[in-house]
């Protein structure tokens, strides 16, 4: 599903987050250390390679909501926007931190001249955050964003399954 809003097309593909040949920055759900993990942090660094990790060292640790970039290595993209997000039920407030991985990422993109990215559901695997709250904040966080980007021309959800794919783009459609 795409929709177009600002000049921005955003979409919702059921797919590899490491596998975008066609976006300039992917983002990882990343853990405070930065380092491989399993999950989106898992197949980013795996198909990143070693040198994703050796460049990640010197940023680590990041806090919950916070973003930082780097190269994007053996991956298809020019960049990988790391994003740690709150672990639903822990950090306080979850719905302000992860709406902060999603405004952090897209301010870096803007000052990088970025002109696409994909995310994936930051927060919904191993951190427990309800795929559709997770997701109401995630594009309600865009929807609010769109006035202010002016590199950024697409936006891409890049969902695991069928079930986070439909759930994605369900509020998508409301946009």
């Amino acid at each position: 599903m795409k929709k177009t809003r600002s000049g921005i097309t955003i979409e919702c593909i059921e797919g590899d987050i490491a596998a975008q040949n066609d976006i300039s920055a992917v983002v990882n759900a990343a853990n405070a250390q930065l380092k491989t993990g399993g999950g989106v942090a898992g197949a980013i660094h795996h198909a990143a390679g070693s040198g994703l990790e050796k460049e990640c060292r010197s940023l680590a640790p990041i806090e919950p909501g916070e973003a930082v970039i780097t190269g994007g290595h053996n991956l298809p993209n020019q960049y990988v926007i790391h994003c740690l997000g709150p672990v639903f039920g822990r950090d306080k407030p979850e719905d302000q931190l992860l709406a902060n991985c999603y405004k952090n990422a897209l301010n870096i993109s803007e000052e990088k001249g970025i002109e696409s990215i994909a995310f994936p559901a930051i927060s919904t695997g191993a951190f427990s955050y309800p795929t559709q709250k997770a997701a109401e904040v995630a594009i309600g966080t865009i929807r609010d964003m769109l006035p202010k980007l002016k590199a950024v021309k697409t936006i891409r959800f890049v969902l695991y399954d069928k079930k986070d794919l439909e759930i994605h783009e369900n509020i998508l459609s409301e946009l």
